[in-house]
């Protein structure tokens, strides 16, 4: 029984004099990249019924970092063209664009850039 308890407060020292030290080292392969959303683009057509200055300003009105001069040229790349790219950005923002452009009476459309 001596032996026993000998053998307990020998392991009991021997964890109390245990340090341990831990290497911290970077997961290699792990490293998380930022998720991007697809690039999505509003397309403005051409059309004969509408003014160019209503285009301009419906352009200004619907893309809220869009400013009159950029406008401008996106209304006469779609005049020249027949068609011009407003914005590329996010799916859900190309969407509420397309959708804000058409509420003015102009065509526009969706597609993957």
């Amino acid at each position: 029984m001596t032996r026993v308890v000998h053998a307990v407060q020998t392991v009991a020292l021997a964890r109390r004099h245990v340090t341990s030290t831990t290497e911290t080292r970077p997961d290699i392969g792990t490293e998380h990249k930022p998720f991007l959303m697809p690039p999505w683009s509003v397309i403005l057509y051409n059309d004969d019924h509408n003014e160019m200055l209503h285009v301009v300003r419906s352009l200004v009105k619907s893309v809220p970092r869009l400013g009159a001069t950029r406008a401008m040229k996106i209304m006469l790349e779609a005049h020249n063209h027949g068609k011009a790219v407003v914005i590329t950005c996010p799916l859900e923002h190309a969407e509420l664009y397309r959708d804000r452009l058409q509420s003015f009476g102009l065509t526009a459309t969706v597609e993957k850039a």
